[in-house]
């Protein structure tokens, strides 16, 4: 079996500088805003014991980066770099994992952002590296506002739609079919927000795939740097109306029903006993259900 602790190191020091870009990114656009906000972090590891119910022997950690401020109520980025054995249960769910390989790795980058002003969308990124028996990367992004903009959502899409095209012709309409499949509410039978693109098990069989993969994450990444941030200086400034707030407060209700009852990545987290605070930190800050 290949060891991909090497490719697991490089992966985690970019998804650590993604960081810290976006973080400074954020800071600078409340310092725009009149703000002197700025993210806290906080380490957190992984005690060998104290796994959820789909882990054991899992070593490891990560930080949690949380900023609250006049443009960004709530964000959260969050680092983590984790590896162990799943319980047999969890493992026959996970990709390349089973019985005989309950071993993991894995490494990424998730950031969610809940915005002060209902004019400004929501946003959801993710990036990551795994191994099992097999090595894959993983992520994307999605747009949720509560008052949707025809011209935001062109401008994400456009983002992710040049990264990908970069890579692979397909990549685009294949991913984004991704994300409208899976970020969707069934109990609601509505779309979670206006998508973006969504990949998984991006297989890595050699040094030239991961290459290639890793490429295409990291212009994943590099198109969240430069788009969500142009979207918020965009609205910021944004007069609303008690209605518009009290719209963003139910629509915020969606969100928190999606990532608690249907998330992978919430579900991969608490089975694996992750640090609560960084998986729940997707979790708007104010919701109302009406």
């Amino acid at each position: 079996m290949t060891d991909w602790s090497s490719h697991t190191a490089r992966a985690r020091e970019w998804f650590e500088g993604l960081r810290d870009s976006i973080c400074a990114e954020f800071e600078a656009i409340e310092r725009e805003a009149g703000s002197d906000a700025a993210f806290d972090y906080i380490a957190w590891d992984r005690d060998t014991n104290d796994g959820g119910e789909g882990a054991s022997e899992n070593p490891g950690g990560g930080v949690r980066g949380v900023m609250k401020g006049k443009v960004f109520e709530k964000v959260g980025v969050n680092v983590s770099t984790v590896s162990g054995q799943f319980a047999p249960d969890f493992a026959r769910t996970i990709h390349g994992a089973g019985d005989e390989n309950p071993g993991f790795t894995a490494t990424g980058i998730s950031l969610v952002a809940h915005m002060a002003n209902p004019h400004v969308p929501a946003v959801h990124m993710n990036t990551r590296f795994l191994t099992t028996s097999k090595a894959w990367f993983g992520g994307g992004a999605d747009l949720n506002p509560p008052l949707p903009y025809e011209d935001d959502t062109e401008q994400f899409h456009a983002a992710f739609r040049a990264a990908c095209a970069a890579h692979n012709p397909t990549y685009y309409e294949k991913f984004r079919k991704w994300a409208d499949d899976y970020f969707f509410i069934p109990h609601r039978n509505v779309a979670r927000g206006v998508g973006g693109i969504f990949y998984d098990h991006l297989e890595c069989a050699d040094d030239a795939e991961w290459d290639r993969n890793f490429a295409f994450t990291r212009d994943v990444g590099q198109a969240f740097l430069e788009v969500f941030p142009a979207i918020v200086r965009k609205r910021m400034g944004s007069q609303f109306t008690e209605a518009e707030k009290q719209a963003q407060l139910e629509w915020r209700g969606r969100y928190v029903e999606f990532n608690l009852v249907y998330d992978r990545g919430t579900l991969f987290g608490l089975r694996t006993g992750g640090n609560i605070d960084a998986i729940l930190m997707s979790l708007p800050p104010e919701v109302k259900w009406s």
